[in-house]
């Protein structure tokens, strides 16, 4: 698991750095808001979630914070802060954050919060041959690039990746998506299996949906 810290006390960033890197989190340290948003919305550096101090150099938290969610960027956010009002921690949250720790705080209460973060996206997440939706955020992830996919076409890759390999008929995800709507058509499935191949293409995976002629479509995962 890879960690963005973003902490302008540097002794401090060393030390809670230290003590992640032991518990085998490979950590990645700022010390300014500019150079945190260089490294939050960069999608090739694929962090898995980031621990963000408010009050910073150059660029305050939240800054950067709204910025990663104007982008479309999820990765769930963490504020370190000295600020512990609830007009802070409300701000925080409302701003996207995912969590809210006050300093001074123990390290072992920030790492079971980072391991809580971790088992709440292990639950909304669904992973077939490296590709991870994010179901609630509608995001489809292959080694850190997304993209935002509309609700149907959401629906229709998580069928695919809850049941990698198994061949999918029409009138089955005609059911499974549209609910068994009879005035959605088979032009309809074919449409936005299209959709899903140029989503994947803009992802540069090495994942395809094939087309099984009389049966249906397949996830498949190319050489």
């Amino acid at each position: 698991m890879r960690l963005l810290l973003v902490e302008d006390d540097q002794n401090l960033s060393d030390a809670i750095a230290e003590q992640l890197q032991k518990e085998g989190y490979i950590t990645d340290c700022c010390y300014d808001g500019e150079t945190a948003l260089h490294y939050a919305l960069n999608p090739e550096y694929g962090y898995d979630i980031v621990l963000l101090d408010r009050m910073l150099p150059i660029i305050d938290g939240l800054t950067v914070l709204k910025a990663m969610r104007q982008k479309q960027i999820f990765t769930p956010v963490l504020i370190l802060t000295g600020l512990g009002e609830l007009e802070d921690k409300i701000e925080g949250l409302d701003c996207g954050a995912d969590d809210y720790l006050v300093k001074p705080f123990h390290i072992r209460e920030l790492l079971a919060r980072i391991r809580a973060l971790t088992r709440r996206q292990e639950r909304k997440n669904i992973t077939a041959y490296g590709l991870v939706l994010d179901a609630e955020y509608r995001r489809l992830t292959y080694q850190g690039k997304s993209v935002i996919l509309t609700p149907k076409e959401t629906n229709l890759i998580t069928v695919f990746l809850e049941q990698p390999d198994m061949v999918q008929s029409r009138s089955q995800l005609l059911w499974k998506v549209w609910g068994g709507n009879t005035e959605v058509e088979d032009g309809n499935v074919d449409n936005y299996i299209h959709f899903l191949r140029k989503r994947l293409r803009e992802l540069g995976c090495k994942v395809s949906i094939k087309t099984v002629y009389g049966a249906g479509y397949r996830l498949e995962e190319t050489p």
